[in-house]
């Protein structure tokens, strides 16, 4: 695993300034603006918002054959509409301050060693090293978050049982059986 100075080093030679576009909450291509997130993340979504559970997340769309009839798929993702993010309104986050991990570290992600790097109007702006650091320390952040919920995504779904016809999610709080 890469460490907060490596990526702040390589950060920082990339460069980043959020210009507050918006665009990489809008749809330009099918599920382009797919934001997944974690339960730990809805729920503080639903906190700050006083929104439901289905009203800020839907199921990832990408479902599995569990053989018997049901289906499940392993990812919450935030609501969209036809073309953006529930959440930008007015071309702006409207639940900026609490955001999920995907939408605080873009357009950057760290995948094993690797620094991912999408594309983003902001890139190449110049980084101090400072923030260069809080942008890397973010990214570790979000890496250790990400393979918790995997760890615990993967002790559920040892013991999951999908119900004969039906969907699911399954996460790391367990199976949420979805109704439509």
């Amino acid at each position: 695993m890469l460490g907060v100075d490596d990526v702040r080093d390589q950060v920082g030679s990339i460069g980043f300034g959020c210009r507050g576009c918006g665009a990489c909450c809008r749809r330009v291509a099918e599920d382009s603006n797919l934001v997944i997130v974690s339960p730990a993340e809805v729920r503080a979504i639903m906190a700050a918002t006083g929104m439901a559970w289905d009203e800020i997340a839907e199921p990832y769309p990408d479902f599995i054959d569990a053989g018997n009839g049901g289906e499940y798929t392993l990812a919450w993702c935030i609501r969209r509409t036809a073309d953006a993010c529930i959440f930008l309104r007015d071309g702006r986050c409207s639940i900026y301050a609490h955001r999920p991990w995907i939408c605080r570290t873009y357009p950057f992600m760290l995948v094993d060693d690797d620094l991912l790097v999408s594309e983003c109007p902001g890139l190449g702006t110049p980084l101090s090293p400072g923030a260069a650091h809080d942008v890397a320390l973010g990214l570790c952040r979000r890496q250790a978050a990400e393979a918790a919920e995997e760890d615990g995504v993967r002790a559920v779904y040892r013991k999951a049982r999908v119900p004969p016809g039906g969907r699911v999610v399954i996460d790391s709080e367990g199976v949420k059986v979805l109704h439509d």
